[in-house]
């Protein structure tokens, strides 16, 4: 196992009804093009390199919808760690990052097509390389909510940190949210194991293909309604057709979608993850904490990359 590394932290003070994310931090390179992909040839795109990551935008967006103390817990590589920690603090963000020696941060290349519909191709790099000596049960402190990103459970030391992190909030009664992350990295890892691995949380976060894939069933209600058996609280988000709230295996909720002139659909999901776990903090229902997530996402979507406006920094 890896010695610990070091963490990069704010100097803020501790504060009660915290938010801590653990979670990928990634490099986004977004290329939106209006035409088809040309195979073998040129295709013009508009260019950007971005902060992203599921988790660090979805605590961006947690901070950017009222949390006054968002954590995040995640590794990046050396080279960018100065970078992606001071995009965290423009944001509101407390950034505790390990640097790591050995691997790059994660890098993303988003495609996005005239639709706004984003297909990804992902190298993780550092981000699944956060393992059990980056966690300590004080880092918990002064912590109301604790969410994992999906991204953890798909290696073998960040799914480890990720169970840690899961029982000892579970022993402080700290409610544990998760957002599944990937529909391809579910098929991969299995759905029996990722299921297990979340079997303790108060909260999931899928979206509509992922409600699916975990349980089998087409209709996203009746997945909806199966895995709130599973995790009490289950949200599925619907893109543009808003989002399914079910508790306790029955849906009490659908939300109605707002309106949005979508150019960028990544990180759409992130800032619906983000400003729901702020409204839940906040004390709000989980009908109401869903209508705050969708506000978000059509935010989210109106805007290039996976950040809110006016976050989204320099190129590193």
């Amino acid at each position: 196992m890896r010695a610990p590394a070091r963490r990069e932290e704010a100097a803020e003070p501790e504060a009660a009804g915290a938010l801590l994310v653990v979670g990928d931090v990634a490099t986004d390179v977004v290329a939106r093009h209006a035409e088809a992909l040309a195979h073998g040839t040129d295709t013009p795109a508009r260019i950007r390199t971005l902060p992203g990551g599921a988790g660090a935008n979805a605590a961006c967006w947690a901070a950017f919808s009222g949390c006054a103390d968002v954590r995040l817990l995640g590794r990046v590589g050396a080279g960018t760690a100065d970078w992606h920690g001071a995009r965290l603090r423009e944001a509101g963000v407390r950034p505790l990052l390990v640097p790591d020696e050995e691997a790059p941060t994660a890098t993303v290349v988003a495609l996005v097509d005239a639709e706004a519909e984003r297909t990804f191709l992902t190298d993780s790099g550092a981000a699944l390389r956060l393992c059990p000596a980056d966690w300590s049960p004080g880092l918990l402190d002064g912590v109301a909510r604790l969410h994992l990103s999906g991204y953890l459970l798909f290696s073998e030391p960040s799914r480890e940190l990720a169970g840690l992190a899961l029982a000892d909030a579970l022993d402080r009664g700290v409610p544990v949210s998760v957002d599944p992350a990937s529909a391809g990295f579910i098929a991969a890892l299995g759905v029996d194991r990722f299921l297990a691995a979340t079997a303790d949380a108060a909260v999931l976060l899928p979206n509509a293909d992922e409600a699916r894939l975990l349980t089998g069933l087409p209709d996203a209600a009746d997945a909806a309604a199966k895995l709130s058996r599973h995790v009490p609280l289950t949200v599925v988000t619907l893109g543009a057709g808003g989002a399914l709230v079910a508790e306790s295996g029955a849906v009490t909720a659908r939300i109605a979608p707002v309106p949005a002139t979508a150019i960028d659909s990544t990180g759409a999901g992130d800032a619906f993850t983000g400003a729901f776990l702020a409204a839940l903090l906040a004390g709000a229902s989980p009908a109401a904490a869903a209508s705050a997530g969708c506000r978000a996402g059509a935010r989210a979507v109106s805007v290039c990359g996976g950040r809110p406006p006016g976050s989204e920094g320099a190129r590193p």
